[in-house]
């Protein structure tokens, strides 16, 4: 029986439980309604694994920051978690292409705009002189 504080610190076992989870949760809704369509469900699980890396930096970089508490950390962890969310609109938009959109953008643009944001978040991490 794994306590939470092992679980925490052993990374292999996080990164398991985090790619099962999201493809246990996107599963049903997402990859099922597109097996047969060939390379459109390729293209939805090359973002659902893009959602998954990016879930579990933003997790691993959450826990570094509780332990140091530096605002490099801090940064660094908003850009995984924008990413992760970047790599969300993704997946919606290949998995319904032209149908989700906020006034006139599209999911498509959304993923863009915070995959730009993801950037300008690694610069502030790099950058900084903490």
């Amino acid at each position: 029986m794994l306590r939470e504080g092992q679980l925490l610190e052993n990374r292999p076992k996080i990164f398991a439980v985090v790619i099962f989870s999201v493809i246990g949760i996107l599963a049903i809704p997402v990859i099922l309604p597109h097996v047969f369509h060939k390379f459109q469900v390729f293209h939805i699980l090359l973002h659902l694994s893009g959602v998954s890396i990016a879930s579990f930096l933003t997790i691993i970089s959450a826990l570094a920051y509780t332990r140091i508490r530096t605002r490099r950390l801090l940064f660094t962890m908003i850009a995984f978690a924008l990413f992760a969310v970047s790599e969300v609109f993704s997946v919606i938009d290949a998995a319904w292409q032209y149908t989700y959109y906020l006034g006139a953008v599209s999911a498509d643009e959304i993923g863009h705009l915070l995959a730009l944001c993801t950037l300008g978040m690694f610069a502030l991490s790099v950058f900084r002189r903490d």
